[in-house]
């Protein structure tokens, strides 16, 4: 059996590092071609140190200086390169089969457009390439003919739901609706008035998935299922209406698809990211995850709820950008970037977080996105926006 040769964008984060724990169970299976991090250089020499790559991405030379010092040390031939065009230059490299695209935020818009673009088969973990670009990037998925796989418990459970010849016609395959399911967070059942002194280490500790600190606050803020929403349009042609989303605190079923005969399909699984992980790897075939069987008796019971919008006023904002379209989702994606970040660095309430994306949506008209700089500038536009409701 070939071997398949991986680039993981974003190895350090915990996406990636689930995804080196699935390709180490497999060896006989995949190779790793190129692995890329951010700001956590010796983490990412550790993981260069174990899985050979060819090539290593960090953001600045002097972070490849100290990283190549350190792999030369190790007798490593890895080659280590800087910068955004080389996280480009390797998630579309002839060399790359597949590519992990796990950079948290806008930062991974590029380089996975550029996988698309490279006709790759990617493994989407990036909700905002989506969500900031869809109909950009939906439009390169057809031209180059690549193959994209969804990550994201939710949409993977969703795709996993659905036929096999699907090919994106919901009414073809009898489909009514798409049900995204979401935990609710930290705070699902804390009375309102007690989130104004939410601190960053309540709203980063998730009760159910292990996760990294932006998308835990926005799993806290339920925007995070927001993007979700935006992404599943455009993944699965689904109109908003027909993309409903159901809090179930236990984690377990992770989406459904209803269907016209009153039939619904459901994907189960223990919350651990490496069952969608192995599931996108390895189809359509089914590979050994290192995840724990589910036992249902000790589940015992699986509960839903409607979501609140007074809690959960980020989902609201996001129905709105979505039902803009245009430039509105990436105005929101960004303006959220920023406001977590603040946040998460003191400087704004948790409450607040909700605010500074509303004034950003009201702040930057709503405008046609038809290529990449038109994406970039109303990415720009949401940030200065942002910045500017944080004063």
């Amino acid at each position: 059996m070939k071997r398949q040769r991986l680039t993981i964008l974003g190895a350090t984060g915990s996406i990636g590092a689930s995804t080196l724990d699935v390709v180490a169970r497999h060896p006989e299976r995949y190779e790793v071609f190129a692995l890329t991090g951010h700001s956590r250089v010796d983490a990412l020499a550790d993981q260069c140190i174990r899985h050979r790559p060819r090539y290593a991405v960090v953001p600045a030379a002097d972070e490849a200086q100290k990283l190549q010092s350190r792999l030369r040390a190790a007798d490593l031939p890895t080659e280590v390169l800087a910068g955004e065009a080389a996280l480009e230059q390797v998630a579309a490299a002839a060399e790359t089969d597949a590519v992990m695209a796990a950079i948290v935020g806008a930062a991974g818009l590029r380089p996975t457009l550029a996988a698309v673009r490279a006709g790759k088969r990617v493994l989407l973990a990036n909700k905002e390439a989506l969500v900031m670009a869809g109909a950009v990037f939906m439009a390169e998925v057809r031209k180059s003919g690549a193959v994209v796989l969804p990550i994201d418990s939710e949409h993977n459970a969703v795709f996993q739901s659905l036929p096999a010849d699907f090919g994106g016609d919901l009414d073809g395959r009898g489909v009514r609706r798409l049900l995204l399911t979401a935990s609710g967070g930290p705070f699902r059942a804390v009375p309102i008035e007690r989130l104004a002194g939410v601190t960053p280490a309540q709203a980063c500790a998730h009760p159910n998935w292990s996760m990294g600190r932006k998308i835990s606050v926005d799993s806290a803020t339920m925007m995070n299922k927001g993007l979700e929403v935006i992404e599943a349009h455009w993944l699965f042609g689904a109109a908003p209406d027909r993309i409903d989303v159901v809090i179930h605190p236990q984690s377990v079923i992770h989406s459904l698809v209803e269907y016209v005969d009153g039939s619904v399909l459901a994907q189960l699984g223990n919350p651990d990211m490496r069952t969608p992980i192995a599931h996108a790897l390895a189809y359509p075939e089914r590979i050994e995850a290192g995840v724990a069987p589910l036992d249902l008796f000790q589940v015992a019971q699986l509960t839903f709820e409607r979501p609140d919008l007074d809690r959960f006023p980020c989902l609201k904002l996001a129905h709105r950008a979505l039902a803009a379209g245009n430039n509105a989702p990436a105005v929101l994606n960004a303006a959220n970037e920023v406001a977590v970040a603040a946040f998460l660095d003191g400087r704004l309430p948790f409450l607040r977080i909700a605010e500074v994306i509303g004034a950003a949506l009201d702040a930057v008209p709503v405008a046609p996105v038809s290529d990449l700089p038109a994406v970039l500038a109303a990415d720009s536009a949401g940030r200065g926006a942002a910045l500017a409701a944080l004063r």
